[in-house]
């Protein structure tokens, strides 16, 4: 029976107005909130080039929906750590729930896994294992979670980032410059003359004297 006082047209458009409204509610699920709440680092930073490293981060779900998290949405998970090893659990009330492996820089959780009524406590906790590589940069992305909608975009402000600093190489070793050696002058040597040249010299002096010496007695 039509509503008095509106004609059955505005009825229908105003009945096809509240259908599309609730396909949008269903269809775009509010995105959850992450809050990281706990981290450690194994070794601590900062971390070193070419090394191993152990890193255990704990993540809570704050539900900003009717659940948890959207069961049609996904959880993306991102390292800079090479030959990654990650080990993924998810906790309800204090209780582990469910488990999950993967291998590689990314790592991928359904969102039917993180999905329970907004009176639960839920949280994961993060376990990677890598190796820190090579970069000339001052820190690292150990882990970048982000969650995806239904077609896998990510949503808005969802994303969060625990980066580490990254010890600084030390300079390579240069060689110092090579100093001149600086060598005493050498005072020039004079040339020793010989006994036997000196022996002759006076020889032969002495014998002109005496014949100047003889000559002078034979004038008188």
């Amino acid at each position: 029976m039509p509503i008095p006082g509106r004609s059955p047209a505005s009825a229908g458009a105003a009945a096809v107005l509240i259908l599309i409204s609730v396909a949008l509610l269903i269809g775009s699920p509010a995105a959850a909130t992450l809050v990281l709440t706990n981290e450690s680092f194994s070794p601590a930073p900062p971390l070193v080039a070419g090394s191993g490293q152990h890193a255990v981060n704990t993540i809570t779900i704050i539900p900003s929906g009717a659940t948890t998290f959207a069961r049609s949405h996904t959880l993306q998970m991102q390292t800079d750590l090479v030959n990654a090893w990650w080990n993924i659990r998810v906790i309800v009330n204090g209780i582990p729930a469910a488990q999950q492996s993967a291998s590689g820089t990314a790592a991928f959780v359904n969102g039917y896994l993180l999905s329970y009524p907004t009176t639960s406590d839920l949280s994961f906790t993060v376990a990677i294992n890598g190796t820190v590589p090579a970069s000339a940069g001052t820190t690292m992305t150990v882990l970048q979670v982000t969650e995806l909608d239904n077609g896998g975009a990510p949503v808005p402000g969802s994303s969060i980032t625990v980066s580490a600093p990254l010890l600084s190489p030390s300079p390579a070793n240069e060689t110092s410059p090579t100093v001149p050696s600086t060598a005493s002058p050498v005072a020039p040597t004079t040339p020793a003359r010989s006994d036997g040249f000196l022996f002759a010299g006076s020889f032969f002096a002495f014998v002109a004297a005496a014949a100047v010496y003889g000559y002078a007695r034979s004038r008188h």
